[in-house]
């Protein structure tokens, strides 16, 4: 068939794709100003609260010596084949066998998999790595360098830099955003996954199309589509937003010390700290819309029934894309969204029985 007849059959699908995606868009520009003015009103109050802390964040100065517990395992640095950015991890159980690889979402770092260092090293590899822009990892500036494919391309090089052809992808909230992705386009290198508290993007996107209660929850998501602002306004008062967001009563991180706090907050506080792990966000859009996927990845799924952030109904609309007998799901009753620090021995026993098979 000639070329320009090709052209001319697909450009009405080209134009409606254009004005889909420009419509999408505008929504996203909208809901982004709207959450702008609600978390502004937040942050100031914070501010006005509490105001001998200012409107911004206090750097801090030395990390808290919980980031250098040596029982959690050894601090490296890998530089990835692909980039040559260096990232950070900690490492434990060298030699113990099949690696462990986790991955931590937002706001955290390496640190939020405590617990699990502890855990698992007895039996396997255990690593804990500060996602790019996280932490002690280079963390480049610009939007354009947190796209998934760069990302998962991360995770690639992590695994075969660390001498491993396969592992065991362990990944909450951002991070498992990521694994989702990984095991679809690289299923030769994860053999098992757990999945806690994420769906993903393509689910998210046909789940959240259909039940707008969902962006209500994610809102969030919006204003960090917007430059340099939600940086400010979560900074302002001493990182009072995100202070709150891990500490809540009834949406935190039960029983998180000020130590504990400050493993997080001792890196947002540098200079760009939350630029790197908000272009995370600002990329989420940029695929949309998704084609369904089908998932294959034998996976162990934990989703916290109180997850104030992500609806039950997302285990459904996640189970339905599974081919039959590789999902196991289990919803924990009364959990919230921090299942790796808020019940680490629940999850603890989902995961041995998972991976007893394993272990031989």
């Amino acid at each position: 068939m000639p070329e320009l007849v090709v052209t001319a059959l697909l450009a009405p699908s080209r134009v409606t794709l254009k004005l889909l995606r420009a419509f999408m868009w505008s929504l996203v520009f909208c809901a982004a100003l709207l959450t702008a003015a609600v978390y502004g009103c937040i942050a100031l109050t914070h501010v006005l609260c509490r105001p001998r802390r200012g409107c911004c964040g206090r750097p801090r100065r030395t990390p808290p010596a919980c980031l250098s517990d040596p029982t959690l395992g050894e601090h490296c640095f890998l530089t990835l084949k692909s980039s040559g950015l260096r990232l950070h991890y900690v490492s434990a159980g060298r030699g113990n066998g099949p690696l462990m690889l986790f991955l931590h979402g937002f706001p955290e770092n390496w640190f939020s998999w405590r617990y699990q260092l502890w855990e698992f090293q007895s039996r396997f590899h255990v690593v804990a790595v500060d996602l790019r822009g996280y932490g002690s990892s280079d963390a480049p500036r610009d939007v354009d360098c947190y796209t998934i494919d760069l990302l998962m391309a991360d995770i690639q090089d992590v695994i075969l830099g660390l001498g491993y052809s396969k592992c065991i992808l362990v990944a909450h909230d951002w991070g498992a955003v990521l694994a989702w992705n990984f095991s679809i386009y690289y299923p030769s290198l994860v053999e098992r996954m757990v999945v806690v508290s994420a769906a993903p993007m393509s689910v998210y996107q046909d789940y959240s199309t259909h039940h707008i209660s969902q962006f209500f929850r994610s809102n969030y998501v919006f204003l960090f589509q917007l430059p340099w602002l939600p940086e400010k306004l979560l900074s302002m008062s001493d990182f009072q937003i995100l202070k709150t967001t891990l500490t809540h009563r009834k949406r935190g991180i039960p029983h998180l010390t000020p130590n504990e706090l400050e493993a997080f907050l001792y890196d947002f506080s540098q200079p760009g700290g939350l630029t790197g792990p908000l272009n995370y966000y600002r990329n989420l859009f940029r695929n949309l819309p998704l084609e369904p996927q089908e998932l294959a990845t034998p996976t162990l799924l934990l989703w916290g029934e109180k997850d104030t952030y992500l609806e039950q109904g997302l285990v459904g609309a996640i189970s339905s894309r599974f081919v039959p007998g590789r999902l196991e799901a289990h919803i924990l009753p009364g959990v919230g969204h921090w299942i790796p620090q808020s019940n680490p021995e629940e999850m603890h026993q989902y995961m041995w029985a998972f991976l007893q098979d394993l272990l031989g």
